[in-house]
């Protein structure tokens, strides 16, 4: 026998905001979500609510006066009717509500989020971010990021890759000359990882096919619009490789893997990732940009070239640039093995671009001792901080290679951010610690 009392609502189930086109008009509904909105009329009032799925209309005629008492952003609990109405989100509305706030009244939000778009600084943005990121668009540019997440391990799983946590704190430098942050270990002086290449390349030798997703740390003391001294860094490392190709092909697959889940969501967002990326060797892409044959690197300004070229050329947003000059790359970086180029002696390296911005770092790494001991002589480099690295090696290492994507940059690129930091959720940087 039931227990509920004949005063006592029904128990009615949550439904989302985005579902009520779903339910028959003349059905009761629960909705659980914010007053997004409030526009009060001569004899009607009218609530916006918002939740995680979206937006919804709810009529009030009776009781009115208490919408004083939920101003915008409190969360409320609604029981009403479903009715149709095509000018209501959705072409349905919700009459009769029983309105039942869940918080106490909401403070004045320092934007305004019912507005379409946000008109505030990026200081303003940033400052307040836990109020800010309610707004639909700046999640949307969240929900972009979160799918990305999606397709990037979906891929590699797919590929058999076996996903990995590798420590942030470590006892030394991973990136030689890069700035790192100290901190104290008991006592002991450590260091927060600048990425996880070192353990990647280890669990090669365990694994065979690894991924991570997870923080880099870089105490470089940038104040770009693409710099970020904790970023959210997806890293993969694949053994068994004849050259860095096979490790583009990879990153092609994987790309393509991200784009897609994007442009699943609906929100005009994606990257044409072609069936082969572009590849341009790195003397080439000096002249493209007219740029000096002895420039070691690819400036801004040069990356921006290529990127232009690539798409009048290939018309494609994306472009790899290899055989960067060996002493310009990481220690670990294998040498060149394709036809002799002039220049500096070059490496399997390569660096993608996005829309004329640098995306991703990768190459083909150094396997054999030898290789390790004679490259760390060349450039002067004590051997003693990496001796538990080089110690996997002498145990028997794949040829194997890598790279890494920002997902920060990555998404910025793909809405178009003039900034890196309106795609963090909390960024960190030369001046931010905070909130």
């Amino acid at each position: 026998m039931s227990t509920q009392s004949p005063s006592t609502p029904p128990a009615l189930s949550r439904t989302l905001c985005s579902a009520l086109p779903d339910v028959p008009p003349g059905s009761e509904v629960l909705l659980r979500a914010w007053v997004h909105r409030r526009r009060e009329l001569a004899q009607v009032a009218f609530l916006v609510l918002r939740d995680r799925s979206g937006l919804a209309q709810v009529v009030v005629r009776e009781g009115r006066e208490r919408l004083a008492a939920l101003p915008e952003e409190t969360t409320v609990e609604v029981r009403g009717r479903v009715v149709q109405n095509d000018s209501a989100p959705g072409g349905v509305e919700v009459v009769d509500p029983v309105l039942t706030p869940l918080t106490e009244p909401a403070e004045t939000p320092p934007v305004e989020l019912w507005r379409p778009s946000l008109d505030a600084g990026l200081a303003t943005l940033l400052d307040h971010a836990a109020v800010t990121w309610r707004h639909p668009a700046r999640r949307r540019s969240w929900e972009v990021a979160a799918a990305s997440l999606r397709g990037f391990r979906a891929t590699l799983d797919g590929l058999r890759f076996t996903e990995v946590c590798t420590p942030k704190l470590v006892g030394g430098a991973t990136e030689t000359g890069a700035t790192v942050f100290e901190v104290d270990y008991f006592g002991r002086t450590a260091y927060l990882a600048q990425s996880p290449q070192l353990h990647k390349q280890q669990l090669v030798g365990v694994f065979e096919r690894v991924y991570e997703v997870g923080p880099v740390f870089r105490a470089e003391p940038h104040d770009t619009a693409r710099h970020l001294a904790q970023y959210t860094s997806l890293d993969v490392e694949l053994g068994f490789v004849e050259d860095h190709h096979d490790v583009l092909a990879v990153l092609r697959d994987v790309l393509a893997g991200m784009s897609a889940e994007v442009a699943a969501l609906g929100h005009g967002v994606e990257v044409a990732v072609p069936d082969q990326i572009p590849v341009v060797h790195f003397s080439e892409a000096l002249s493209i940009a007219g740029a000096p044959a002895d420039e070691p690197d690819l400036s801004p300004a040069h990356e921006r070239a290529v990127g232009a070229w690539a798409l009048a050329e290939h018309g494609s947003d994306l472009v790899a640039v290899e055989g960067y000059p060996l002493a310009a790359r990481p220690f670990y970086t294998h040498p060149w093995t394709g036809p002799e180029r002039p220049g500096a002696p070059g490496s399997n390296g390569f660096d993608v671009l996005l829309r004329g911005v640098e995306l991703v770092t990768g190459g083909q790494r150094l396997h054999t001792p030898s290789a390790y001991a004679a490259v760390m002589a060349e450039r002067g480099i004590d051997p003693a901080p990496y001796a538990d690295h080089l110690r996997a090696f002498a145990h028997g290492m794949p040829p194997h290679g890598g790279f890494a994507i920002g997902l920060e940059r990555w998404v910025s690129r793909l809405v178009g951010a003039a900034n890196v930091r309106e795609v963090t959720l909390y960024p960190r940087d030369l001046h931010r610690l905070s909130p």
